[in-house]
């Protein structure tokens, strides 16, 4: 390969790398932590789903993936990756005033 070819490759490279770091990096970074999410919901956490329904979980089968959440209408079962939201942090964290 001589000089002329490898700056013919420049521009072609340097948008994958903007690809890359742009686009495919923070999916990944954002994927993980909904995991991790997913997987520290316990029994008893106030949730929101990603349709907006508000409830507290009752039973997590790991085996399915699914979450049995406790609403004003009733039990209705979810899979984990439904959950959008654990509110329990939010409610117990102190207000802070606003002068």
């Amino acid at each position: 390969m001589n000089l002329d070819t490898v700056i013919n490759f420049l521009p072609y490279l340097a948008i994958i790398a903007v690809f890359y770091f742009l686009i495919m990096r923070p999916q990944a970074k954002r994927r993980k932590e909904e995991k991790e999410f997913a997987e520290s919901l316990k029994v008893g956490d106030r949730v929101v789903t990603t349709s907006g329904i508000h409830g507290k979980v009752q039973q997590i089968n790991s085996d399915k993936g699914t979450v049995l959440i406790e609403t004003g209408a009733g039990k209705i079962t979810f899979e984990r990756s439904a959950i959008s939201v654990e509110l329990t942090k939010k409610l117990q964290a102190p207000v802070e005033k606003k002068d």
